[in-house]
């Protein structure tokens, strides 16, 4: 059985952690190598290269995977009561 609060702070810290290495290694590269679209697209108001756009972006990553965490939780809770004996 898994403990939905240490689950969703960890993959929000994960989330979180993620995207603030994305954004490292979008400032180390050149331009055609980082994902600054794909943050764009996936993070709705992210500004790349903004203090505004990098706040947002890391409370949105976090918020992510606590939502990932909040759902994977009680599916797999569920199915380790029903299945494993």
């Amino acid at each position: 059985m898994l403990k939905i609060k240490i689950v969703t702070w960890s993959l929000g810290t994960f989330t979180a952690v993620s995207f603030i290495v994305c954004i490292i290694y979008g400032l180390v590269t050149p331009d055609s190598l980082h994902m600054h679209t794909f943050l764009e697209t996936m993070l709705p108001a992210f500004q790349w290269l903004t203090w505004w756009g990098f706040l947002l972006g890391l409370a949105e990553s976090f918020l992510y995977g606590v939502y990932a965490g909040l759902v994977f939780v009680p599916i797999y809770n569920f199915f380790h009561k029903r299945w494993d004996k």
